[in-house]
């Protein structure tokens, strides 16, 4: 089993930067890739930034150039630092692992997520 705890949500205005992040625990050993999704009110959840054990990341086409995912394999953690945040109103952002060879849109733990709203 794996915990995965989120930090660092919050009220944000328009333009400006939140750095989200992720602790894992339990069988650390197994976790391939880790990631953050984000579900806003109504909507289904959303892969927003992923990252593997061995470095490679990907973001989905709305954040790129805006947001930034890391990772310290040897802390456990991952982090989502995010710049220019839009106008989106709330959203949950919730930390996601995958062990072994697991798939990103398929994650095997969750977080309990973390708010953020984006409101001037």
């Amino acid at each position: 089993q794996v915990q995965l705890v989120e930090s660092g949500g919050g009220l944000v205005q328009p333009g400006g930067s939140l750095r989200l992040s992720c602790a894992a625990s339990g069988s650390i050993f197994s976790i391939n890739a880790m990631g953050w999704y984000r579900q806003a009110p109504g909507k289904q959840r959303v892969l927003v930034a992923s990252i593997t054990r061995g470095g490679r990341i990907n973001y989905v086409s709305s954040v790129k150039g805006r947001f930034t995912i890391s990772r310290d394999n040897a802390k456990n953690t991952v982090w989502l630092q995010m710049n220019s945040l839009k106008l989106d109103g709330p959203a949950v952002y919730y930390c996601i692992a995958v062990v072994n060879w697991g798939r990103v849109d398929r994650p095997d733990y969750w977080g309990q997520g973390t708010q953020v709203t984006v409101s001037s």
